[in-house]
């Protein structure tokens, strides 16, 4: 059998709810399982390959945040180097978050093993849960060879998808997880796992990002645009130290002249600002506009994983042009 190590970080998937029918209120139940639990309620998972569980954390995903991304990224690189045989890594995961920590994964990892994150949109305890069948094929996805060189993936409800390009689009619907303009990369079939296309932005293992020695990232926060915006949350940004602002624009890139006087302040100030768009789909360019006031565009890139990719590029750099580059190529 392939051999996968399972990390588990909790979310839905470990959750146990009020009853069967409870799809709403199992968040505050109070009761997640580790993943050995979630092993033994789901045994048929072990039927996909032999596995080494990891429990790390049972909390719901708003809680995960850079903190544990580092943990996740070394944890990841120790299991893989107590047994280079693994042939990939599955990590548990609530879907609140898990675009956030797949795609700081995908710029972090220096592994060749295949690393999926998977979650659940209804409770482990639901007449109708998704968890079972979603481990069971995460564990298949993370161990078929063809997975292989792909970068971190997310499977749910049998659908393969690209870290960088997917976004939870719905809060309850079961086809939730989303690659706008692109789609998914394959699917994880009653018979096969299956491919149909493959990223080209660079990815892991071969990014230039090297976190093994950092204790905490830079901050960095998103100023979320809106009719009549003032530029009061970036100045707020400002004073907390944020060493980086993304500007969730309205697309294609534009905001309110409160607002933008505001980032253009932070800018003479030795704050880099990145302009993503709160559209959820399509390119924000590196126009003249952006070039005049020395903003920095997201590309396609929406604006939780700009900032993902905005923290690691001033883990290396503090040149604009060199993060333009880093925007252009990941």
């Amino acid at each position: 059998m392939p051999k996968v190590a399972v990390i588990g970080t909790g979310g839905t998937i470990s959750s146990i709810g009020f009853g069967p029918l409870d799809l709403l209120d199992y968040a505050h139940s109070g009761q997640k399982m580790t993943i050995e639990q979630v092993v033994e309620k789901f045994p048929i998972v072990r039927e996909a390959a032999d596995l080494t569980l990891i429990p790390y954390k049972a909390v719901g995903s708003p809680e995960i945040g850079p903190p544990h991304w580092l943990d996740l990224t070394r944890m990841v690189h120790e299991t893989v180097a107590a047994d280079p045989s693994l042939d990939g890594v599955v990590i548990t995961h609530g879907t609140a978050t898990t675009e956030e920590t797949a795609y700081f994964l995908n710029l972090s990892l220096k592994v060749k093993q295949t690393v999926v994150i998977v979650g659940a949109q209804r409770p482990a305890s639901a007449e109708s849960t998704d968890a079972t069948l979603n481990l069971y094929n995460a564990i298949r996805t993370a161990a078929a060879p063809q997975s292989r060189g792909m970068g971190v993936l997310v499977l749910l409800n049998d659908e393969i998808q690209s870290a960088r390009e997917v976004t939870k689009t719905s809060t309850l619907r079961l086809q939730t997880f989303r690659s706008p303009d692109f789609g998914v990369l394959g699917h994880a079939d009653g018979d096969a796992i299956v491919y149909y296309r493959q990223p080209l932005r660079r990815r892991a293992p071969d990014t230039e990002f090297d976190v093994s020695g950092l204790a905490e990232l830079p901050r960095v926060d998103v100023s979320y645009s809106y009719g009549g915006v003032d530029g009061t949350a970036v100045r707020a940004f400002v004073q907390a130290g944020a060493k980086g602002i993304v500007a969730a624009s309205f697309a294609p890139g534009m905001s309110h002249p409160d607002e933008v006087a505001a980032l253009e302040e932070a800018v003479r100030q030795g704050v880099h600002v990145v302009v993503s768009t709160r559209a959820g789909s399509g390119r924000v360019t590196q126009r003249k506009a952006m070039n005049d006031r020395g903003f920095i565009a997201a590309d396609n890139l929406n604006p939780q994983k700009a900032r993902i990719l905005l923290m690691l590029a001033l883990t290396a750099t503090q040149d604009r042009e060199e993060i333009i580059r880093m925007f252009a190529e990941y």
